[in-house]
């Protein structure tokens, strides 16, 4: 019994052992798989922490030894040698004097060397510990040509000669600032300061400047490449001059950074810098190119009096504090594309001579545009501008910067223009919005025509497909596109394989997307379009009285020889009824002058003189020209023919407003007895035809004069009543028209 007892005791111990034994081997094999599992996961995710920002690289301690080893062995980047003192902390600090004062007396000898191919410096990812005083390392020597150093090589000389050059195009268009200038045109050329020379290309990539950083009154003769550069204290680079091209993309200047009167030679490039305190480019001069697309204005930004040679892109760059542009001279393309202007922006006197594009920007506080000289071919395209009147401004002279806005197309723009007219009646300027709406007018004319004339695709056959200029492939493609689902906006073109993108650049302004119109709203459309065009030729859409006025004095003076010619000129037999030579004389000498008064009034207000013109004849003379003809065919054989067709109220004589006045006198005879015949042996007589015209077309006249109602020919008649019809048009037009530009009566229908 005992004896069974310990067996089972020793097999329960073994089965107990047995599992401890397979639990250690269960985690020795465990820590075995997660060793391998780890290294796998550090192996994966380490780029995506450590690898994935750029590694710092290692920088050595620059010693004297160290240097003076660089300086001896110099290395050859781009064809140029160069002095390789990238990767490296250079203390220049005051506590570190010898080293300082011996690294200024070494390297400045090296650079200094007379030879035919210059040194270059590399301080590329290095750590420049305290100040660096750049300008100490250059060649002093004067800039006039008597006195330039020897060693420079003819064509560094010409380089350095090129300044005069660049001198005088900025005196012809502003006196220069700086002194280097002001002496070289001086007579007899002045002896101006002497300016250090690099001779070599400075190539500063990513070079971190934790002091103070002074270039100033240098010239480079070779490129500059600062990319990436961080500036931590106050930099220097008044009155520089940058000979080849120079690039501070990606820098960081986070103190203030000066730049006045320096000279660009070559392409700038200061791409998505980051200026965090004051920057000043005043009276700088970029003959080249200047690129601050997406660069960062952090606080006060002033370019006054500066000269853009070249196309000057500040495109997607952001002014968080003020920007000035006072006094500054461009003179190529300003792309301000999706610039933010968070403060004010000053481009007051600022000269343009090609366009500004403004597309996309955002204008938060105020622009101001005033004085600024625009050449004839120079705009502002506003396209898409974010501008709210009621919280920013957009100044400007009076009667000017309304002409100067331009928008590409109505679609999409609607809303800039509301918001640029409102801001403009709210500073008064009455005439600015008025512009603006007739660019919105003339933008709507343009999308009626379209509309009228373009291809729906919606509806267009597939033989006017072809001829538009699809092809028969595409035609089809549109046709069963159209059956499935009707066309929204022309871009769904190009989700149909067989258009490609040329084919809809080239046809894309010549076919209409929507739904198609009716005949009964075609006609409404055409009826629209007609009207449109009226008031924007004869009126300018009510934005300017001056031509109106010229309009007017064409038609008093157009029927006001009608009216003298058919009352005056009636027959040549058997008694010829005819006026006297002195009258006709007087008459014709008469219409001719107003006649150029309003032509004269025409082309100085119009857009399109000669389509006002040619509307305007359209309108007064067809009909007319049939009435006369129709008169003087069938003759005239009716009584009183030696007595006047028009009468005179005798009653009295006074400038009246006849607003209610018909052509033709009443039958009443008591009523009749007023008025009397035209006097035709009155010498000042043919004025009465100007009177009877004008009370016919603006209701106003000196005297009331009306045709008489007995043996009157029933043309004549129509004649009068045809004036009289388009003298209450021409009054509501005219009337509509000042009080679009009376500035009180404006801001009551505006301001709502």
């Amino acid at each position: 019994m005992n004896r069974f007892f310990f067996k089972r005791k020793e097999k329960r111990i073994a089965r107990r052992n047995a599992k401890a034994e397979l639990r250690v081997t269960l985690r020795l094999t465990s820590a075995c798989l997660c060793v391998p599992i780890i290294i796998l996961c550090a192996l994966i995710f380490l780029p995506l922490t450590a690898w994935g920002a750029p590694a710092q690289p290692e920088r050595t301690p620059l010693t004297l030894e160290l240097l003076q080893e660089r300086l001896r062995a110099p290395t050859i980047r781009e064809g140029n040698l160069t002095i390789d003192l990238r990767q490296m902390v250079i203390d220049l600090r005051p506590e570190n004097a010898a080293f300082r004062d011996a690294f200024y007396q070494m390297l400045r000898k090296e650079l200094q060397k007379t030879g035919s191919k210059p040194l270059g410096l590399d301080l590329s990812f290095s750590l420049i510990q305290g100040d660096f005083i750049g300008s100490d390392l250059g060649l002093r020597t004067p800039l006039y040509a008597q006195a330039i150093a020897p060693i420079f090589t003819a064509a560094e000389q010409e380089q350095l000669e090129r300044l005069r050059v660049v001198c005088l195009q900025s005196f012809t268009l502003a006196f220069p600032t700086s002194k280097d200038c002001r002496s070289l045109l001086a007579t007899p050329p002045a002896a101006s300061s002497d300016i250090s020379v690099f001779r070599g290309s400075v190539v500063l990539e990513q070079t971190h400047f934790t002091g103070a950083v002074q270039f100033a009154n240098t010239f480079f003769l070779q490129p500059v490449n600062a990319t990436g550069t961080i500036f931590s204290q106050e930099v220097n680079w008044a009155e520089t001059r940058f000979s080849r091209a120079v690039s501070f993309a990606n820098a960081t200047f986070r103190r203030e950074s000066q730049w006045q009167s320096s000279i660009f030679f070559d392409k700038s490039n200061f791409k998505q810098s980051q200026f965090q305190e004051n920057v000043y480019f005043q009276n700088s001069i970029f003959a080249d190119t200047a690129n601050f697309n997406q660069a960062i204005f952090k606080q006060l930004a002033k370019f006054n009096r500066a000269q853009w040679q070249g196309n000057a892109d500040f495109s997607g760059v952001r002014f968080v504090n003020s920007a000035q542009f006072t006094k500054a001279n461009f003179n190529q393309f300003l792309f301000l594309t999706e610039a933010a202007f968070e403060q004010a922006v000053t481009f007051r006197e600022a000269q343009f001579n090609q366009s500004v594009n403004l597309r996309g920007a955002s204008i938060l506080n105020q622009a101001d545009f005033s004085d600024a000289e625009f050449a004839q071919e120079a705009f502002l395209n506003v396209s898409g501008i974010a501008f709210n009147s009621n919280q920013a401004k957009i100044l400007g002279n009076p009667g000017q910067i309304g002409e100067k806005l331009v928008v590409s197309t109505l679609q999409g723009n609607q809303n800039v223009l509301r918001n640029l007219g409102q801001n403009f009646r709210q500073l008064q300027q009455i005439a600015d919005a008025n512009q603006l709406e007739y660019t919105k007018q003339q933008l709507r004319l343009a999308q009626l025509n379209h509309l009228l004339v373009g291809a729906n695709i919606n509806s267009a056959s597939e033989k006017r497909l072809i001829n538009l200029g699809f092809s028969p492939t595409q035609a089809e493609a549109i046709a069963r596109r159209r059956l499935i689902q009707p066309f929204r906006k022309q871009s769904e073109l190009l989700t149909l394989a067989d258009i490609d993108l040329d084919t809809y650049t080239q046809l894309s302004s010549r076919i209409v997307v929507g739904e198609p119109l009716s005949f009964g709203r075609w006609l409404l459309q055409a009826w629209h379009w007609l009207t449109l065009s009226l008031l924007l030729l004869l009126s300018g859409y009510g934005t300017d009285f001056y031509l109106v006025f010229g309009v007017g004095l064409i038609a008093i003076a157009y029927f006001g020889i009608l009216f003298w010619l058919v009352d005056r000129f009636r027959r040549l037999h058997p008694v010829p009824i005819l006026p006297t030579v002195s009258e006709t004389i007087s008459m014709l000498t008469s219409f001719s002058l107003l006649t150029v008064f309003g032509i004269f009034a025409i082309f100085r207000t119009a857009e399109q003189p000669w389509l006002t013109l040619g509307c305007l004849t359209a309108i007064v003379v067809p009909v007319p020209a049939i009435l006369l003809l129709c008169l003087y065919q069938q003759g005239r054989y009716h009584d009183l023919m030696n007595v006047s067709y028009f009468t005179e109220d005798g009653s009295m004589r006074q400038l009246r407003l006849l607003i209610g006045r018909l052509p033709v006198i009443p039958r009443f005879e008591i009523f009749r007895d007023r008025y009397l015949p035209l006097l035709w042996n009155s010498r000042w007589n043919w004025l009465n035809y100007y009177d009877f015209s004008l009370n016919n077309l603006l209701k106003l006249g000196f005297n009331d004069v009306r045709l008489r109602d007995q043996h009157l020919p029933g043309i004549i008649t129509t004649l009068a009543w045809f004036q009289w019809s388009l003298g209450i048009l021409y009054i509501i037009l005219a009337l509509w028209t000042l009080s679009r530009t009376i500035p009180g009566l404006n801001l009551l229908i505006y301001l709502k």
